[in-house]
């Protein structure tokens, strides 16, 4: 059989059962019916309906993006169709309590099922991505009767959600937002306000969408303390749960994307006065936990969504460096060499497969380590959340806990970043093929260009790893990390993995020393100035790390895919995570080039 073009299923299994060993989760009341031959069948049924019924609509929903007529977005058709066999399958509620109809899977086998979804066409796969995270924020803050009501129709796909933050004039700076919730002394609010880059914001995919909207209540605190979060539903919902009338909430605009086209991204009005809901001008809202500890509740969908991007991230960059292979095993140019001048080659040979060219192998060995890299992170963190929910002892959960706590902006902004440069790389494998559109590798880069921007740019994870997650409880999440670094190195004593270990171990202690240094500073400045190198340095490291920990489970075996596992480890420890020095000796210096820099010296 052909090997998929959208994702490997060997590399999968290898991460789930050979070094993750997801079936001794079973073990665990929640998932006792999990057995091997379950999560196999389920990552079976998901590889079939990416494959047949997401993948073949990729370019079409890109080349026809959706608009509007009458008030109302139109989408090409195979997004609903797909979407459908998506929801039949049980796929919106695979990791949801079995109470709530889902299959109640673990969050490490949910996550691999939905990155070939992501893989195969990250544009449809968006709109049950943030479904699935507003139902389970409000599994975990609402209360029973808002669970009741929104959770099912969400896990049987009828109803979509979102998660509506930023607004034109307040996008990360949420301290800013202006929308209102005023509230009306029935236990409802009023909202009022505007809210942009709302993905999944308005379409007639579904009976309903339910937007969990930011918005102040007057007369609380200022800045992000005095945020609130609101279930706004576009058709309020009859206590028998049906629809009932329309909600104040109107589609003002959609915004045009370079990729990512086939999930509409709007600009909505709340409380325009265009829909008067019981003839009282407001969208009508309703308050998730306390007023004022919203930003609180949004986190938990926000950081789901994090991790959620960078496997995003990670499966376009896995199907362009899967095209980049294909089309290097079948395009031929170019002579092998016969002897050690470049320009000597042997002109009567006939053509090789341009994968015979060293330079073409580099960029591909480059690609596997990125790709890989970003997947086995992703699995990661998504077993540290079953660890963080199932462990046997508060001890083990805590520690999950707080390792994930420093993992996420790493595991969203590392594989945005270097899945972004497999797919730029896939595109220099195509070479002038590539930047045509008659190839698909020109769609994935764009569509993935958008992964470093959303959930939190950059420099946003940045400063969240730097200025928060690595000092947080005395640094004890930096130190966590350091010691399961250093667990791994210690299994790789007396194995081929011995001198890479060691290095490892050497740059994760110079992680620490930088980091005392740059708070050292008694500067928040200088010591944030940089931030951006602290979360790409710290990255290389994880990922290193993790490429470790695949290489220790892949010795011993033959094969093409243990050979290929460790050749990949190698690769990385010694062409990408030599980058790391340069960065921490710059660090190390608290330069402040780019902190004096003056606008209007640009």
């Amino acid at each position: 059989m052909r090997p998929s073009l959208v994702l490997s299923r060997p590399d999968l299994d290898f991460l789930l059962h050979e070094w993750l060993q997801v079936e001794t989760l079973s073990k665990r009341p929640r998932f006792s019916e999990d057995s091997r031959d379950t999560i196999d069948a389920v990552l079976d049924l998901a590889e079939q309906i990416a494959t047949e019924h997401f993948a073949p609509h990729t370019r079409k929903a890109d080349e026809n993006e959706p608009y509007v007529v009458d008030g109302k977005v139109q989408l090409i058709p195979e997004v609903a169709a797909a979407l459908a066999v998506f929801a039949e399958a049980g796929m919106n509620s695979a990791a949801l309590p079995e109470e709530l109809g889902g299959m109640q899977l673990p969050a490490v086998v949910n996550q691999a099922v939905h990155v070939w979804f992501q893989a195969a066409n990250i544009g449809t796969s968006a709109y049950p991505f943030l479904t699935m995270a507003n139902a389970n924020l409000l599994v975990a803050h609402g209360t029973p009767e808002q669970v009741q009501t929104y959770v099912p129709p969400m896990a049987e796909g009828r109803w979509f959600g979102t998660m509506a933050l930023s607004e034109p004039q307040a996008g990360s700076s949420l301290a800013d937002i202006t929308t209102r919730a005023v509230p009306q002394g029935d236990g409802t609010y009023r909202l009022t306000g505007n809210k942009m880059w709302i993905s999944g914001g308005d379409h007639e995919l579904t009976e309903n969408i339910v937007h969990l909207v930011l918005a102040k209540v007057p007369g609380g605190p200022p800045g992000v303390k005095g945020i609130s979060l609101f279930i706004v539903p576009k058709f309020l919902v009859r206590d028998d749960g049906s629809l009932g009338e329309r909600n104040d909430v109107v589609l003002a605009g959609l915004n045009h994307k370079m990729g990512y086209r086939g999930t509409t991204n709007t600009l909505l009005n709340f409380g325009e006065g265009v829909h008067t809901p019981g003839g009282q001008p407001g969208a009508v809202g309703y308050l998730v936990g306390e007023e004022h500890r919203g930003l609180t509740y949004m986190f938990h969908m926000m950081n789901e969504a994090r991790i959620g991007v960078g496997m995003g991230a990670t499966g376009l960059g896995y199907t362009g460096y899967l095209h980049a292979l294909s089309y290097a095993r079948t395009r031929t140019q170019g002579r092998p060499l016969v002897a050690k001048a470049a320009q000597s080659k042997d002109a009567s040979a006939p053509p090789v497969p341009i994968i015979e060219h060293p330079d073409v192998r580099r960029m591909l060995l480059a690609s596997k380590s990125y790709v890989e890299g970003g997947l086995a992170l992703g699995l990661y963190c998504a077993r540290l959340v079953d660890e963080e929910r199932t462990a046997e002892n508060e001890a083990d959960r805590a520690r999950a806990r707080l390792l994930l706590e420093v993992l996420t902006p790493i595991a969203k902004s590392w594989p945005s970043q270097w899945c972004l440069a497999a797919d730029d790389l896939a595109i220099q494998v195509y070479a002038g093929a590539g930047y045509t559109r008659d190839y698909p590798v020109e769609q994935f880069y764009r569509d993935n260009r958008l992964n470093p921007i959303h959930e939190g740019t950059h420099g946003i994870q940045g400063l969240d790893l730097l200025g928060r997650k690595v000092v947080m409880s005395g640094g004890a999440g930096l130190t966590l990390l350091v010691e399961s670094i250093g667990a791994t190195s210690a299994r790789a004593a007396g194995t081929p993995w011995a001198d890479l270990a060691a290095t490892l171990d050497a740059t994760a202690a110079r992680l620490v020393e930088v980091t005392t240094t740059l708070w050292g500073a008694d500067d928040p400045q200088v010591t944030l100035a940089n931030a951006s190198v602290y979360l790409e340095a710290t990255g290389h490291l994880v990922v290193g790390w993790l490429w470790l920990e695949q290489a220790l489970v892949a010795e011993g075996h033959t094969g093409n895919l243990y050979t290929g596992k460790r050749q990949a480890a190698r690769y990385f420890h010694r062409w990408e995570l030599p980058k790391v020095g340069p960065q921490l000796d710059l660090l190390a210096s608290l330069d402040t080039t780019v902190l004096e820099m003056r606008p209007d010296w640009i």
